[in-house]
């Protein structure tokens, strides 16, 4: 069984710097695409940011373009989350997500339902 594990969150001013890391268990993560998610008190899980199986290619929630970069280690079984010049907006619950094989090209990648295993979840609040 799959396990995803996200750690790294914590409460940071606003303008600050937070990495994310999700560690993944089992010998197959090279072989999936992952995601993040955020989910805010009282609002929708919604998109952050994913990467294809390599980490050739990238995907960006408009609201963090230009501020999160999300990246991959297959070496390490972990996909990270850089996030730079937080917003108290940003406040939410991060979960990282492992992509589901086979999704038709063309796809959204920002789907919940393309995503099959996620983890607990790591805290971000920002202050202002």
């Amino acid at each position: 069984q799959v396990q995803l594990v996200e750690s790294g969150g914590g409460l940071v001013q606003a303008g600050g710097s937070l990495r994310l890391s999700c560690a993944a268990s089992g010998r197959t993560f090279s072989s999936y695409a992952m995601g993040w998610f955020r989910q805010a008190p009282g609002q929708s899980r919604e998109f952050v940011a994913a990467i294809n199986w390599s980490g050739a290619s990238t995907y960006y929630a408009d609201s963090v373009k230009g501020r999160f970069t999300i990246s991959r280690d297959n070496a390490k079984n972990t996909v990270y989350l850089q996030m730079k010049g937080l917003k108290p907006e940003d406040t939410a619950v991060y979960y990282c997500a492992r992509r589901r094989l086979n999704i038709p090209s063309g796809s959204s990648w920002s789907a919940l339902f393309e995503y099959d295993i996620w983890g607990q979840g790591t805290q971000v609040t920002v202050s202002s």
